[in-house]
């Protein structure tokens, strides 16, 4: 067989449409848009090589119009689940074995594709099935997981080159391997691309994968799963099914198979998760890798020689773009006194001239929270800040379900810097503002440092360069990703890789070359050319 040391594609980011008026890619979402609003897809799950349709038929409504019919799902049962393992399992001989070039291949051309032909689909699904308006679908479904692929395919052939060194008469080498066994997938529903990177990371090293997507991003998962099938993935790498949480969890952590889950969710299930697999882990055939990002309590942090306008415009963005529904989005913010006056009524300006409404109509900068029970939630947070003597609506506070589950923008300004709003992850279009009085600088880092369990992202807003460190130093452990005058989302695979510790997960970086070698299981071998044929050292002759 021909061999050679191949190099891979130089990864460079996607560039990010702009979706202007009368620009080609708003016209082929929008006729896209109209497309997939006409029919009712049926949408299986894929088993090995198999689309299979059992079981009951659940809905798909878009959440800002909870009344139209986008297509049914088959929820899958533990014997799908098993049945996924299975497939997985009987896969794993020929996908281990192949070259990596030749997995490699596949993942550059679902990339491509992505990137042509399944731009204004994955786009399109990703609107209407999750409420993100064009320009947000198109840096997560689009640009992200185009960069995953892409990036972590350089990624792999960067971790295959790291060999250690050898002495005379000696190589040595390390194998990279796959897990021993399936990896189970379990992806949430605010990011396609997390979605999408959640499977395919791992299945890129040489592992094959059970996959079970959120409930309400199962429509544009749909469509992923048909890029990675034209793109030649090979049946049962990637099995995506529909199951419910406990009887996933049912089946799979009680599997001697189970080598690893990748996951993206909430700190309460991820922790679990976590207990449960330590109560079987005498079943399993290795110690399973627990790779996990979960919740969030983001802050930006304000000195009193910030821009007001980059402030005001980091509070804008980093809070309210899709509906503060990013595991990176601003929930909390600390103001001094001297600036919240001018901060206060640039965000309220912002926030008034922002449309909501439905994805369709690109004129709304906010769209729908994701369904019934998150509007529930965070309605229940505005009402009581509502009737609380100690918390303020400053702007927004406005609930209406009787379309779809719209939420507006809303910032409650509280006295007590612990207050619930403070500390508790809301996962909405809610931020939280405490002013304190300018002097008490370092002091309030240190209450920001100590309020919340989470540490995923975080920004300090400052000209003042003496601030800056001091932030810097006194929240090294407050936020995985730190900013600096700007706001705490929108991490760029190759430049900002991403994830937190703390409540926040295990901080293994996706989007680096830190996060796959997770999904690798290293050999070392050392081969002795001329080996020795006398046990005797020389420190044994006599003098």
């Amino acid at each position: 067989m021909a061999t050679g040391f191949f190099k891979v594609p130089v990864a460079k980011n996607e560039a990010i449409k702009n979706y202007a008026p009368g620009s080609p890619e708003r016209k082929a979402v929008k006729e896209k848009l109209a497309e997939m609003r006409a029919e009712v897809r049926d949408i299986p799950m894929f088993i090995g090589g198999e689309e299979v349709r059992d079981g009951k038929k659940t809905a798909l409504h878009p959440p800002h119009d909870h009344q139209h019919l986008l297509g049914y799902y088959y929820k899958s049962d533990k014997g799908h689940v098993l049945k996924a393992i299975d497939a997985a399992l009987s896969a794993r001989d020929r996908w281990t074995k192949m070259s990596w070039e030749n997995r490699a291949a596949i993942f550059l051309k679902a990339a491509d594709l992505l990137a042509g032909p399944y731009r204004a689909e994955i786009n399109a699904a990703t609107m209407l099935g999750q409420s993100k308006n064009a320009f947000q679908a198109e840096i997560d479904s689009a640009c992200e997981m185009i960069d995953f692929l892409r990036f972590n395919v350089q990624y792999m052939s960067e971790i295959y080159a790291i060999q250690p060194e050898s002495s005379p008469g000696i190589w040595n080498r390390l194998e990279w391997r796959p897990l021993e066994g399936f990896v189970y997938a379990l992806t949430p529903f605010n990011f396609t691309a997390i979605a999408g990177n959640l499977p395919s990371s791992v299945a890129m090293m040489g592992n094959v994968v059970v996959w079970k997507p959120s409930n309400t991003q199962v429509y544009a998962a749909y469509v992923l799963m048909k890029v990675f099938r034209e793109a030649g993935m090979p049946d049962g790498v990637i099995n995506l099914i529909y199951p419910s949480g406990p009887d996933a969890a049912d089946v799979v952590f009680s599997h001697p198979d189970f080598a690893g889950i990748h996951f993206t969710g909430s700190t309460a299930v991820f922790q679990n998760i976590w207990k449960n697999i330590g109560d079987h882990i005498h079943l399993y055939k290795t110690y399973p890798r627990i790779v996990g990002e979960t919740g969030g309590k983001d802050f930006i942090f304000a000195h009193k020689s910030a821009d007001v306008k980059a402030l005001s415009t980091a509070i804008s963005r980093g809070a309210f773009e899709y509906q503060g529904q990013k595991c990176s989005a601003a929930s909390r913010a600390y103001i001094p006194a001297s600036l919240w006056p001018s901060v206060k009524e640039l965000v309220k300006a912002d926030l008034k001239s922002m449309k909501m409404g439905g994805t369709e109509d690109f004129a709304n900068f906010i769209n729908a929270v994701i369904d019934e029970n998150s509007f529930d939630k965070l309605a229940k947070y505005i009402d009581d800040a509502r009737k609380d003597s100690t918390a303020e609506i400053i702007v927004g506070g406005k609930c209406d379900k009787t379309k779809g589950y719209f939420i507006e923008p809303t910032i409650i300004q509280v006295q007590n810097p612990r207050y619930v709003t403070m500390c508790e992850e809301i996962f909405g279009p809610v931020l939280t503002v405490n002013v304190y009085e300018d002097d008490r600088y370092e002091e309030m880092l240190e209450i920001a440092d100590a309020t919340s369990i989470y540490a995923l992202t975080g920004s300090i807003i400052a000209q003042d360069r003496y601030a800056i460190e001091l932030a810097t130093t006194k929240l090294q452990n407050a936020a995985g990703n730190f900013y600096v005058n700007d706001k705490p989302t929108g991490a760029v695979v190759g430049q900002q890789p991403f994830g937190g510790s703390r409540g926040s997960g295990t901080n293994d970086k996706a989007g680096s070359m830190i996060n796959l070698l997770r999904w690798v299981s290293p050999r070392t071998i050392k081969e002795t050319f001329v080996p020795p044929v006398d046990y005797r050292y020389p420190f044994l002759e006599k003098e």
